[in-house]
């Protein structure tokens, strides 16, 4: 079947407001500059618990609001703290920081602090935030850490490379916050969180923000949080954005993305791919096309990278070919479409990269294109998600009819049980996870 791209849903608001959690009139006044005009449904349910010093435990797919949710009070907190007595404030022990926020990529660190420091806008200046991260000089951001911070926004690796050169301390901190906790340990960062947990004081707020929650995670969440609120939201954030799957011949893949993107002249695309060099080769396809796109990997410079994503978020760029370092992290206002070229290696990244459109309430699309030798993946993609999506095609690119039949054939024997081999009678090998040490941070110096 042949379908035009439609995305009309309705969004997603929230029944209270602001000004009924709680919050101090800056911070209020703020918000109504920056036309927030109702908290989404994880800011209602856990900023009053968060200002009222509880641990939190929140799971929620990307664009429910998060950084408002941990910013707003940990804000409100050292601006009350500071003006109740400013003496006793932090802000007098050398290089402090009192509210630490630990995120996995430096595009996450960079855009928090940012919205960290517009959210204090009426502060007096009396906040000091800084973000620091790996790719830039860390002359820089030592300088920066002069007298310590009131909020540190860091990527693991770097942090630790500033504590081992006295640049900060962490035995001041009172709240820390884990920004997607299941991406940094994906991402290899056990070892340095382990590290970094065992220099924080033992009494501390504790915020956790994951959008998965495996195995790592759980303990995570066992072995450091007190008694803390769980919220869990995935599934009623999602309705917002409109998910389609085309299939295509194989081959023709580039074609019809260009297609999609001329016919529907969307202002921005952010196109996913699963390689480096895959970036490059399919922008020159799509210039060749008379498309002209940027690419975003992890072989560009921080500079580069900066001034890739600053142009992509003002409109000069509308075409972003990016690997998963894009998958998180990337607030783009009501980018309206995510393409997965590639589908994701992980099914548990799919939903990463899709979050990208439909953040806050907007209304997105995300649209996977698949041929033969992608449809296996998908429906594990879907199986993994608890979700099923019809198999479209894009008129003038139909799939032949032969191609059908094989598609149809694999689907039907995918619906199938997996029997196990017969007489085998050997279990099955429980995959080795890198183990975390929960011991560290029980028992983690205290005040």
């Amino acid at each position: 079947m042949t379908s035009a791209i439609n995305t009309d849903t309705p969004t997603i608001t929230s029944s209270s407001s602001f000004a009924t959690l709680g919050l101090i009139p800056p911070l209020l006044t703020r918000l109504s500059e920056l036309e927030y005009q109702q908290p989404t449904p994880i800011q209602a349910q856990a900023i009053p618990s968060v200002l009222a010093g509880r641990d939190l435990i929140a799971g929620a797919n990307t664009g429910s609001g998060k950084t408002a949710t941990f910013a707003l009070p940990l804000l409100h907190h050292l601006s009350e703290a500071k003006n109740k007595n400013k003496t006793k404030a932090p802000t007098d022990k050398g290089n402090y920081v009192a509210g630490l926020i630990l995120v996995p990529t430096r595009e996450l660190a960079k855009q928090v602090a940012d919205s960290i420091k517009s959210y204090a806008a009426h502060l007096n200046g009396e906040i000091k935030t800084v973000a620091v991260f790996g790719g830039v000089s860390v002359n820089t951001q030592m300088l920066a850490l002069r007298g310590g911070t009131d909020i540190l926004v860091a990527t693991p690796g770097r942090l630790l490379d500033l504590i081992s050169s006295n640049a900060v301390k962490l035995d001041k901190v009172q709240t820390l916050v884990l920004d997607e906790a299941d991406r940094m340990l994906s991402l290899g960062f056990t070892e340095e969180l382990s590290a970094l947990l065992a220099l924080l004081p033992k009494r501390k707020q504790t915020l956790l923000f994951s959008a998965t929650f495996p195995e790592q995670v759980t303990a995570l969440t066992q072995a450091l949080l007190n008694n803390p609120i769980e919220i869990q939201l995935q599934s009623s954030e999602a309705s917002t954005l409109v998910q389609r799957v085309f299939t295509v011949n194989k081959g023709e893949k580039t074609a019809v993305l260009a297609h999609l993107i001329i016919q529907h002249s969307w202002r921005q695309a952010l196109i996913f791919v699963n390689a480096k060099n895959s970036c490059n080769h399919l922008a020159e396809k799509l210039a060749k096309r008379g498309i002209s796109a940027e690419v975003f990997h992890g072989d560009k410079g921080q500079g580069a990278r900066s001034r890739v994503l600053d142009g992509f978020k003002n409109g000069e760029i509308e075409v972003l070919i990016a690997t998963d370092i894009a998958a998180r992290g990337l607030d783009i206002e009501k980018l309206p479409v995510v393409i997965n070229f590639d589908l994701p290696r992980s099914p548990a990244d799919y939903m990463h990269r899709i979050g990208r459109s439909g953040r806050a309430g907007e209304v997105g699309l995300a649209i996977s294109l698949i041929d033969h030798e992608d449809y296996h993946h998908f429906s594990v993609i879907e199986k993994k998600h608890k979700i099923w999506l019809d198999r479209e095609q894009v008129e003038g690119f139909e799939v032949d009819e032969e191609a059908i039949a094989a598609l149809l054939a694999q689907d039907k024997a995918l619906l199938k049980p997996m029997a196990a081999p017969a007489g085998s009678g050997k279990k099955k090998r429980k995959k080795k996870q890198p183990k975390i040490n929960a011991d560290i941070w029980l028992n983690s110096p205290d005040d």
